[in-house]
């Protein structure tokens, strides 16, 4: 262990640092875990203890049942947004639930608080999504204006300082800035989306970027190729939201015609 708490890897001597995460096993010992989530132990728990600590092994991985989960309910995500569908919130929520757990023990705050956050902005996202349904084309979205995307770029970068900030002075993360960058530009992400801006599909970009070396870096490889994926997803979607812009402002731009 090294002095600030974080266990450094043995292979091939001193190497990197990687959170670390302390359990006990089925005979009492405690279990260090290093990369990625523990692996199963036996005997019984709470439902959160087994959604941590069984799961999937898969090219020696574990992957956590939470994990697992979680990433796959923020797949869908992406496809029910894409697709503008009401039930992206709903299911939001849940996965923001299962992916708490996940980063909470992994020691990594900013990405435990962010679903915190991405909650309160989901229940948000889904009352401002069922006011705002045109009965022809559904969920009308519009591209931000100059002044909004200064807002959004003020949010992304102040935010990531103060709260990059915060996660070190409480040692809430080994790894504060890329945690913030991801905290802030998902929380922002989201509120651009419960507002319906196109613009909110770039952000997720930014977010992607910065996350899949994170999540290498603390051993969660599920999650990182969820990532990857969540990429391809977000340009289409991107696509999608730009092109039903661009369909609803010229339906409405044609003069009405006369009965």
């Amino acid at each position: 262990m090294g002095s600030d708490g974080e266990t450094r890897s043995t292979e091939g001597g001193v190497g990197p640092l990687t959170p670390a995460r302390v359990g006990m096993g089925g005979d009492g010992a405690v279990v260090v875990c290093c990369h990625g989530a523990c692996p199963p132990r036996s005997g019984k728990g709470t439902v959160v203890d087994l959604l941590l600590h069984h799961g999937l092994t898969a090219f020696g991985q574990f992957v956590s049942w939470a994990e697992l989960v979680g990433q796959i309910g923020a797949i869908a995500v992406v496809f029910l947004a894409r697709r503008r569908s009401l039930a992206t919130w709903p299911v939001q929520m849940a996965a923001c639930v299962l992916l708490f757990t996940v980063y909470a023990s992994a020691h990594l705050g900013g990405l435990a608080f962010r679903q915190v956050i991405v909650l309160a902005i989901s229940v948000f996202g889904l009352v401002a999504w069922l006011r705002r349904r045109d009965p022809v084309y559904g969920l009308a979205v519009r591209q931000a204006s100059t002044a909004q995307r200064l807002g959004l770029t003020g949010l992304l970068v102040g935010g990531t300082v103060v709260m990059a900030l915060v996660l070190d002075a409480l040692d809430a993360s080994w790894a504060p800035w890329p945690d913030a960058a991801i905290f802030v530009g998902t929380a922002v992400a989201f509120l651009a989306q419960a507002l319906r801006f196109v613009e909110f599909w770039v952000i997720w970009l930014l977010v992607d970027a910065v996350g899949v070396p994170l999540q290498l870096a603390s051993g969660l490889w599920f999650s990182a190729a969820v990532y990857v994926v969540f990429a391809g997803l977000v340009v289409h979607g991107w696509w999608s939201w730009a092109r039903t812009r661009r369909t609803v402002a010229a339906a409405q731009r044609e003069p009405s015609r006369a009965v």
